[in-house]
């Protein structure tokens, strides 16, 4: 497979305006063809942020973000959509639109300059529902779907993109116990099948670990730590971010956290 580097965050600083501490100071990030990163933390830790810096929503004060060798910047939003499809944390969609046209609008940076559909954007628009299970969604309108359905919907919108990089900001809020684990095999499936690189902001810490190759901890914006999760997820790394005692214990090689009972910590 070729490993090359999709996406590169070095050293990356910012704050927000008229606020006094940074939202983010020295991230790096790097992601290349097939692999599959978590980045997790405390709420406010700086991950959302990260990613916008990182696809150039908002210019870094310190540090660089590179998108296959390039600033964000010195792509056209178009050209830039090709290559990365995301899936933000909130969205609101007040338009009146049925499953299928939403998920075309995936196809948005493939289309000729006149909006023609062609087979081959239907085609990559029924691929994708598919991958998302919602191919049974097709014709429903979105004010009918519940919010675990419009996250699948939203996901499979990305898909049709046929990016090169998935950015998945929080993918499963919403979804049961069947869809999480199938938007991780998804998620999974899709760097080592067809070489994405996948970027998957996430509070379910376990199945991070399970699932990724890599975890990045934020804490107050600042990295704890990067690497494999064997590496990320100690004992002693998890109580001091998330302020609560854990047992981490290994399940098919992986660790996974257990949330203790303040006072009754083995």
């Amino acid at each position: 497979m070729d490993r090359e580097l999709i996406l590169d965050v070095r050293g990356v600083a910012y704050r927000y305006r008229g606020t006094a501490h940074d939202a983010l100071a020295g991230v790096s990030l790097a992601a290349r063809a097939g692999d599959f990163l978590a980045v997790i933390g405390p709420n406010g830790s700086g991950k959302t942020t990260l990613v916008r810096v990182a696809l150039g929503l908002v210019a870094p004060h310190a540090g660089t973000a590179q998108v296959l060798g390039r600033p964000p910047a010195a792509w056209s939003r178009r050209a830039l959509a090709r290559v990365a499809g995301v899936v933000p944390q909130r969205e609101d969609n007040l338009f009146p639109q049925r499953v299928r046209d939403t998920v075309m609008l995936g196809r948005y940076p493939h289309l000729s300059l006149w909006g023609a559909e062609r087979a081959e954007d239907r085609a990559a628009v029924e691929r994708a529902l598919e991958r998302c299970d919602a191919l049974r969604l097709a014709d429903r309108w979105l004010w009918t779907l519940s919010a675990g359905e419009y996250q699948r919907v939203r996901v499979a919108r990305a898909l049709a993109q046929e990016p090169r990089l998935l950015v998945l900001d929080e993918p499963t809020a919403g979804l049961d116990l069947r869809h999480e684990m199938d938007l991780f095999e998804l998620a999974r499936g899709l760097a080592d099948g067809r070489g994405l690189a996948v970027i998957m902001i996430t509070h379910h810490v376990n199945l991070a670990a399970r699932f990724a190759d890599r975890v990045l901890l934020l804490a107050d914006g600042r990295p704890v730590a990067d690497g494999p999760p064997g590496d990320v997820l100690t004992r002693e790394t998890v109580e001091r971010v998330f302020a609560w005692p854990v047992a981490i214990e290994a399940f098919d090689g992986r660790p996974q956290m257990i949330p203790l009972r303040k006072g009754r910590e083995p």
